[in-house]
């Protein structure tokens, strides 16, 4: 009896050093791709100077970025906070003290930031807007740049990035979506359809206003993106709810958070506030692509 007793503690201790072996491996994994150094071609983009362009740069960061970095573009302390994965600051992008408008050095930091992902040193970032803000057109993404340049400088010290080492083991087994920079394609340049109600204009909206993000690669719902909270985003193909819209009724849900069948948008989830900053013309672009899509059944587990 002593001696079965004996093999099974041998074979528990074994799997548990095996166990452990493995944790400590994915462990090192995920600490690597996370401080790991990326170098791509430079833009070299034109930073607009003109009241226009800094004007249309500042619609753009309505709808785009202060969402998720405050209205004053401060950055929001625990702006992701994920219990036993850690929690996220969004960035201070002002040039106050703790903003990045201080740490970066030029304009082609900022270009990095939202095309590919990574910090002036190279390493990855995690802001999620970047899978739809890799595809902002080079006139876009200056003009939000220069807007971003033009803000008011606020003080405002914020603390990035603190993942657990859990989170980094789930990254390494690939529990968790793959990083910013491991998703998206690293063009160095990006031209847009002419802007106006067209459905090609609608398209490149849709992929640079986190719709694909949310919804799903095809638009017809999926998991929400953050982990932690357990929601099946709506499907927004003409095979699902929009199929019984008038383009009123999609206006109206934009700009009051409000469905045709009376269900209230939660804005945590859906940032219908800050997509009721659209142009009439980009909303209307939106809704011409979203009902040319073939209808598809809504997404289930």
């Amino acid at each position: 009896m002593k001696k079965a007793l004996k093999w099974i503690g041998i074979v528990l201790g074994s799997l548990i050093g095996l166990l452990l072996v493995v944790l400590l491996g994915l462990f090192i994994s995920g600490s690597s791709r996370l401080n790991k150094t990326y170098d791509f071609p430079p833009s070299n983009l034109t930073i607009p100077t003109d009241e226009a362009s800094i004007a249309f740069g500042k619609h753009r960061a309505e709808v785009l970025c202060e969402g998720c970095h405050g209205p004053d573009l401060s950055g929001v302390e625990n702006w992701f906070s994920a219990g036993p994965l850690g929690t996220v600051d969004s960035a201070n992008l002002t040039s106050g003290e703790g903003g990045v408008g201080q740490e970066f050095q030029s304009d082609e930091d900022f270009v990095r930031a939202v095309r590919h992902g990574i910090d002036p040193e190279g390493k990855p970032i995690f802001m999620p807007a970047v899978i739809s803000g890799a595809n902002l057109s080079d006139e876009d993404l200056g003009a939000i740049i220069a807007y971003v340049k033009s803000v008011p400088p606020v003080d405002h010290i914020t603390h990035g990035n603190n993942f657990t080492p859990l989170a980094k083991i789930m990254l390494a087994a690939g529990i968790l979506d793959k990083l910013p920079v491991e998703a998206v394609s690293h063009e160095v340049h990006v031209t847009a359809p002419e802007p106006g109600a067209t459905v090609e204009y609608g398209e490149y909206m849709v992929n640079t206003n986190d719709c694909r993000v949310c919804h799903g690669l095809n638009l017809n719902g999926g998991p929400f993106p953050d982990p932690t909270i357990k929601v099946i985003s709506p499907n927004i193909t003409p095979g699902g709810a929009l199929a019984n819209w008038s383009e009123e009724d999609f206006y109206n849900t934009i700009h009051t958070g409000i469905t045709p069948e009376g269900y209230g948008l939660n804005p945590s989830l859906m940032p219908w506030k800050d997509y009721s900053n659209f142009y009439d013309d980009e909303l209307k672009a939106i809704w011409l692509y979203l009902n040319s899509l073939e209808p598809l059944p809504q997404y289930a587990k």
